[in-house]
């Protein structure tokens, strides 16, 4: 059943993909959180699109995907998992939380070092937020991200089905906390304890440079509680707070080439990480450096 399955990684990825996307797409238009501030389907195609050049550049450069990389290890013997006495039944949950927290620190770095916070501008620089927000990364930062997880996977010595599994969630649940989509308070008080939320993440796309340094989960929302960048709420609050970077919300047209060209520009929008004092939502503040 599991070889089954891991032979058609491509096809329950997409099937995912669309299924969420439709979901979420669908939710939107019933109970929207925000009125978002400009054309729709431009940003639709546009972010569409990067993400189809995205999957196909992908796919051509490294057909040997992450699912793959865990195949080698297991055939090899490689990695920590092969020679710790974990328990069979821990090893999948206990992939998928080590995954979470390798792309947790990712996007750390990808905030505090200068030259990966200008890819990583590409993904801020959305004048607002929705579902195709999600999967709006220039292609240099998918290839870099797949590296890592490659990395982690191969050292770790992470299960295939284990991989498998973290993607199809890591894609479902960034297309849900990137939504635009009203959650009931009570509700997002209690999910957010085990699920990164819509208004949790968006803090992380305020204009306001403290805020946008904060609340960096996909997935778990753990990291952030135990390692000092999160964030309860912006300051603005969510229907009073601007989204994206200030240098690029008007006057640019956001188009596939423009999003591909921004991170070679003169302008950077925003600024990375450095010693920021990131206010943690309990009246104290935490500097960025201790997230390391």
């Amino acid at each position: 059943m599991e070889a089954w399955i891991l032979d058609r990684e491509i096809e329950w990825q997409l099937g995912c993909f669309i299924f969420i996307l439709s979901l979420m797409a669908c939710w939107e238009v019933i109970a929207a959180r925000r009125q978002l501030t400009v054309s729709k389907r431009g940003r639709w195609l546009s972010n569409l699109g990067l993400t189809a050049l995205n999957s196909v550049l992908l796919r051509l450069l490294f057909p040997v995907t992450a699912v793959g990389s865990a195949w080698v290890a297991a055939e090899r013997g490689w990695g920590l998992l092969s020679v710790l006495p974990v328990p069979p039944w821990l090893v999948v949950p206990l992939s998928i939380v080590i995954l979470d927290f390798a792309i947790w620190t990712q996007h750390v770095m990808f905030h505090r070092v200068p030259l990966l916070w200008r890819l990583h501008m590409v993904h801020h620089a959305d004048p607002d937020l929705d579902v195709t927000s999600g999967a709006r990364f220039h292609p240099l930062e998918m290839m870099l991200s797949l590296l890592i997880k490659v990395g982690v996977v191969l050292l770790v010595g992470i299960p295939a089905i284990g991989v498998f599994l973290f993607e199809l969630i890591l894609n479902a649940t960034a297309m849900f906390n990137h939504s635009n989509v009203k959650v009931p308070n009570g509700v997002d008080g209690v999910l957010r304890w085990f699920l990164v939320t819509p208004d949790m993440h968006r803090v992380h796309h305020s204009v306001i440079v403290d805020e946008c340094h904060t609340n960096f989960g996909f997935n778990l929302p753990w990291w952030d509680r135990l390692l000092g960048t999160y964030r309860a709420q912006p300051r603005g609050g969510h229907l009073g707070m601007t989204i994206g970077l200030t240098e690029f919300r008007t006057g640019v047209r956001q188009t596939v080439a423009w999003m591909l060209a921004l991170p070679f520009g003169a302008t950077v929008g925003g600024r990375p990480m450095r010693r920021l004092r990131i206010p943690t939502g309990s009246g104290r503040s935490a500097s960025s450096w201790s997230v390391f």
